[in-house]
Order: structure tokens, then sequence, then C-alpha cells
């Protein structure tokens, strides 16, 4: 291992500037291994116990990310909702909660499912109004505030910063979903933030071929402890071989995050003067509701997702979904191929989610191509496959 670069970009690529002392190879290894052998002395002085816990295949990856968050330690878990469940499991009972009303889905069911089942007090508040954040907190009751940023899917934005401060004041820890921005866009440990969430399924890995998940602190304290606890006890943990292809993700991630960002904000502009669709929601128009915030706290783009609202309703959404040709009909984002979805058909009745909406996520193929595929699509008259 090297000394130590600097730039996130060359962190990110350079896997933190691993060589391999023995053969000189520049590819971190997998370990398969579930076991560590013993010292004489009946001790563990390599510090490896039982894979649950640990595994050398973790290591880059998990510094990597710390680095790149800014953050004091990661763990790595086998999905995005093991990683963010842990955080609320490693609350008690009773203590007081506060959630997006704009969220990913199946996180929101499982906090007010669950987790309210379980003894948690969860409380839904609109986390893009500071003053509603204000307004829902419990001072000594509430012990974590959980903001998404940019929220799927509405691409909702929150102050990070100023709702940090808000929690802090009462006692509460803030944990921030940090999926679309990246930490190529957005640092929310800079910002105050106390932990970071990624599914790491999708940007940080990039390529659809992993579901994982990561938990990144802002120092490891007592908290922090008990979500470790979480992990290793209930073991939500991430393969050696998908943990593997994090790390192989993560070396292009700023290539990616900046091509599918640029790419979002040509097609958003493009589609906005398209007759067909009602509106465009991407953080990145001027006449978007937390467009001034997301330029404060996104530094070189506003992500790879948008959705566009189609008239006609909930059946020419669907409609326009079916007549696309380089988009693909597909659940989840930030993978290199684009992808199109209908949420409203996805989340069910108590979706916030308009019937109308759809969910693009951009990726790596020319925006022309995407646009024209898309127009045609829109273009055609309703009903007509």
């Amino acid at each position: 291992m090297t000394d130590r670069p600097h730039r996130p970009e060359t962190i990110a690529a350079g896997a933190l500037g691993f060589e391999d002392a023995a053969s000189g190879a520049v590819i971190p290894p997998i370990h398969p291994s579930t076991t560590y052998v013993r010292d004489p002395d009946n001790g563990y002085g390599r510090g490896r116990v039982y894979a649950r816990a640990d595994n050398p295949t973790f290591d880059i990856p998990s510094r990597t990310i710390t680095e790149l968050e800014k953050g004091a330690d990661t763990l790595l878990f086998a999905s995005g909702m093991a990683a963010a469940t842990a955080v609320f499991q490693a609350l008690d009972p009773g203590d007081h909660v506060l959630v997006p009303d704009v969220m990913y889905w199946a996180f929101r069911n499982w906090v007010h499912g669950p987790a309210t089942r379980w003894g948690l007090k969860v409380e839904g508040v609109d986390t893009s109004d500071t003053d509603a954040v204000r307004s829902a907190l419990r001072p000594g009751q509430t012990r974590l505030v959980w903001v998404e940023t940019p929220a799927n899917p509405l691409w909702t934005i929150t102050d990070i910063a100023a709702v940090a401060e808000l929690a802090h004041e009462a006692g509460a820890w803030l944990a921030v979903d940090s999926t679309v921005a990246t930490p190529v866009l957005t640092r929310p440990i800079e910002l105050g933030a106390d932990i970071v969430m990624h599914s790491a399924t999708k940007y940080l890995n990039g390529h659809s071929d992993i579901v994982a998940g990561t938990l990144t602190t802002a120092r490891k304290d007592e908290f922090w402890g008990r979500i470790k606890a979480v992990q290793t006890q209930q073991g939500g943990i991430l393969g050696s071989f998908e943990a593997w292809l994090l790390q192989r993700g993560l070396r292009t991630l700023f290539a990616r995050v900046r091509w599918q960002s640029a790419a979002a904000m040509t097609l958003a502009e493009r589609l906005s003067a398209r007759p067909r669709v009602l509106e465009v929601l991407y953080p990145g128009l001027p006449g978007f509701h937390g467009h001034g915030i997301a330029s404060r706290q996104m530094t070189g783009g506003y992500g790879g997702m948008l959705s566009i609202r189609v008239k006609g309703g909930t059946q020419a959404a669907i409609d326009t979904a079916a007549r696309v040709g380089i988009w693909r009909r597909a659940t989840s984002l930030g993978g290199v191929e684009s992808l199109i979805e209908h949420r409203a058909s996805i989340e069910g009745p108590t979706s916030p989610v308009p019937g109308d909406l759809l969910r693009l996520s951009v990726g790596l193929e020319s925006p022309d191509d995407l646009y024209d595929d898309l127009d045609q699509a829109l273009c055609q008259p309703p009903g007509q496959g």
C-alpha cells in the first residue's frame, strides 16, 4: 500500500494506492475464508476471528468509502435495507424518530411497520421544511432524525446542515441516506451528519451486479458500537465476492457520476420543453423547489436521477414506458444502463407518487440517443404501443 492520496478521485480510482507486496498486483484479492487461525498463545494477534465480524476483502472498500465521506469508519452490509434498518435497531423501544414523508418506499414501509411494532415512535415529517422539522422534534425524546436527499422518486431536497443543527440541539443523531448524491456530489458528514447510508447496490457499485449497503460514521462512539453489534449479531454482512465487486465499482465512481449528472441535466432541460411532459422533477432545474439548497450542498452536479410527469395520467405514463427501446423497463437505479419505471405501480395505493410519474435513472449511453428514444415514446398517440 502506497502513501494515502489526498484527492477523492485518486482515492477511488487507485483503491487507496493498493499494491500487493508479494506479486506487485494492483488489483486487491478476494479472501473467501470464513475463519482465521489462533496464535500459539490462544489469541488473535492478527486481528481476525470470524468472517461475520471481519474479512480482509472488506478492508479496502470500507476504507475507501470512509475516506470519500470524510468519516471515521464504514461498515458493509448485505443490502441497503440491512444497513438502514441496523441504525434503527440500535435504538431502544420507545425512542422517538423522525423520518421523511418522501423516501425509498421499501424502507418507508419498514419504519412505519415492523419498526413501530418493535416499539419505536416513528413520525413522518416534510424534512424539506426546516420549520416543520423544528416543530416535530421532541428534545430529550427524539433520538434519531433520518433524511434522504435527494429523496426517491420526487427528488425532494433537505437542508442537511440546518437539520443537523436542529437535531443536535434536541439531542438526536442525524442519519442521511445519500444514495443518489454519492460522495462525488455531497458529503453529509462535512455538513453535520452523524451517519451516512448508501444503498451500494446503486451508484457505489454502478454495474447492477451486487446488492449491498454501507454505513459511515462521523465518530466511533457508543451508538456506532451498537450498530456494529447489530450487524455482527444478526449477520447482515456482505459476501467477500460482493465486497470485491463493490471495490471494483468504486474505482470508476467519479467518472460515472459526473457523466450521469451532466446527461441528466441535459435531459431535464430538453424534456421540460416537450408538450406531453407536464413536469420535470430534477434538482438542477432553477424552477425546482429546493434548487437553491441543492446548489449549496451538491458540488459538481445534481445527480443522475430525474422524474417526468406525463400528460394524460397513469395510463399515458405506462404506455410511454412501454414504447421505449434504449431505456430498460426495470427497477433499481445508478447503473451504467438507463432505466425507466412507473413508480406508482411498484409502491401501491399508499404511495405519495403521482400516477403520471416515470422515474428515470440515466446511464452511460449517449444523451442524444436517450432523449430521442424517450421523445418518440412520448410523441406517439395515446393508446398506441
